[in-house]
């Protein structure tokens, strides 16, 4: 078999579409080995590990790489840097778990088996939502989701930024959105849909726009694609605490203390709201460079809007039969303004209707399903968040382990000439019950995991006997980061942890949990 060691002279010899992807790599092997890895110009013929761009077959795409493990050097080439970035984590895992330690780790031999493997995605789209507008957990927290997210070659970081408990973004030209609308009086005790008591302790946070700027790198860093969300026309208690105009009854509404659905929704018939919409979304539209915008749109309902004479005039001089429809004609008219500003909107498959614009993407959590796969087979795209299989709020007893791993992006319904409208999955943490970093990190991790290999393998290599084992390797590598995931044991259903305990021998070396498995090796 043999390996490729590790020593205080390896090099890293790089092209120059490469240098970023070198010096990431540098960053993650200097501290625990102490060696120092210096970055060279490339030379085919130099001993060292070997970053470069190399054509590689054509349907591995921009994120397929190729990985060659011999005596002299250690390979990763690739179509794209992109591919070359995907190379580098899977590079990480070949070596022994105390590559993770940003400490000098003097116990451990640092050698790459020889090895030699083709690995590409099953989906373009990878993500991971969070939802900081009910708890906010700030930029450090962050950003380690964002480092492991580039561990599990996930790469899409949907931001969930505003809702009716907070709104957690800088909006320059409207500074009571984060003045009011950030800061709630407290946070509902009890039944959350019964109990009107709150335990009166103030939340608040938002990311000033030049923190969101440094996010937006360090995820760039990381070949990480970061979407906001920003509410509308529902789900805006928050934004209607600062500018209680722009809601039909212009009467004073509170930053949301319990969560659930509100009938305090923008007012869509005032022109004041379309103004004070427009210059928040050109205003996100112009900080975040992503070609996306997600506008939410779900649980709106219209209460107001039936009773509302500025509501019922815009209907009327559009033309449209209800209220309904005009929700369709405002998420048509975001989708309009946005195109000019270069973005695709995305929106919750439960506010979908066929009369929405073709270009924007459903986002599919539930709804008609029959009536969105028919969309899809007709050339609209989607990404899929099934909410019995993508929830990570959801306790481990309603949403195991196996549960989330068995999750298929792709409907059997889609099979066939469709798939290519399936854009992939996400999975999503929506934070009514995670009012801490440890929390969170018991929620995401490990089931994370899982869901970075529905998006990444193809369905044939899947195998969850073998993923379990590999997961037991992998889980200090997390720890290594401070990450505290739930113990394997208590996320399985009753015979998966009799699986358990018969894995030790399936227990690999060095623990790759892929997102881990590769498609292709030789």
């Amino acid at each position: 078999m043999g390996a490729f060691l590790l020593t205080a002279e390896t090099p890293i010899f790089t092209d120059a579409p490469n240098q970023a992807n070198a010096a990431y790599l540098q960053t993650l092997l200097s501290p625990p080995t102490g060696y120092p890895f210096p970055i060279e110009e490339m030379d085919p013929e130099g001993k060292g590990i070997h970053l470069f761009l190399d054509a590689i077959e054509e349907d591995y795409g921009e994120e397929g790489y190729r990985i060659e493990v011999n005596p002299g050097k250690a390979q990763i080439y690739a179509n794209t840097p992109v591919g070359v970035f995907y190379g580098i984590q899977t590079l990480r895992q070949l070596l022994p778990v105390e590559i993770e330690s940003r400490e000098l780790a003097p116990d451990a031999t640092w050698e790459i088996p020889y090895i030699t493997l083709m690995d590409y995605p099953r989906f373009p789209w990878r993500g991971y939502m969070l939802d900081e507008a009910r708890h906010f957990q700030g930029k450090e927290t962050v950003k380690d989701i964002l480092d492991q997210m580039a561990k599990l070659k996930l790469n899409r970081f949907h931001w969930h930024l505003t809702d009716d408990q907070g709104w957690r973004i800088e909006i320059k030209q409207y500074p009571q959105l984060t003045e009011i609308g950030s800061v709630r009086p407290g946070t509902v005790v009890g039944n959350p849909f019964l109990s009107r008591k709150h335990d009166a302790q103030p939340h608040a946070g938002f990311y000033t726009q030049d923190e969101i700027r440094e996010i937006i790198n360090y995820a760039q860093e990381r070949h990480i694609m970061v979407i906001p969300e920003i509410e509308l026309p529902g789900h805006a208690s928050a934004a209607l605490a600062a500018y209680p105009e722009l809601g039909c009854t212009g009467q004073p509404v509170e930053v949301a203390t319990r969560f659930g659905i509100f009938t305090d929704i923008y007012c869509a018939g005032k022109e004041s709201t379309y103004t004070f919409l427009e210059n928040v979304l050109n205003e996100v539209a112009a900080l975040f460079p992503a070609p996306y915008l997600h506008i939410g749109g779900d649980e709106a309902p219209k209460k107001n809007w039936k009773q509302c004479p500025d509501c019922q005039q815009k209907i009327q001089d559009l033309g449209l039969k209800d209220e309904d429809a005009l929700q369709v004609w405002l998420t048509n008219w975001a989708a309009a303004l946005l195109a000019e500003a270069g973005k695709t909107i995305i929106f919750w498959s439960d506010a979908y209707h066929p009369e929405i614009t073709r270009s924007a993407i459903v986002h599919f959590w539930k709804g008609n399903q029959k009536k969105i796969f028919q969309a899809v087979r007709d050339g609209r795209k989607m990404i899929n968040s099934t909410y019995l299989r993508t929830y990570l709020d959801h306790a481990y007893k309603l949403l195991p382990l196996d549960e989330t791993y068995a999750f298929d992006p792709l409907p059997a319904e889609l099979a066939g000439p469709p798939e290519k409208n399936m854009l992939g999955m996400e999975g999503l943490l929506w934070t009514e019950w995670v009012p801490n970093r440890a929390r969170l990190d018991y929620q995401t991790f490990p089931r994370l995991v899982a869901l970075a290999e529905s998006g990444w393998t193809m369905t044939k290599k899947q195998h969850f006997n073998l993923f379990l084992a590999r997961l037991r390797a992998f889980l200090p590598r997390l720890a290594f980061h401070h990450i505290e995931a739930a113990p394997i044991k208590d996320t399985l259903l009753p015979w998966h942890k009799r699986l358990l305990k018969k894995l030790t021998l399936l227990q690999p070396k060095q623990g790759t949990a892929s997102s881990l498995e590769e498609n292709d090796h030789d």
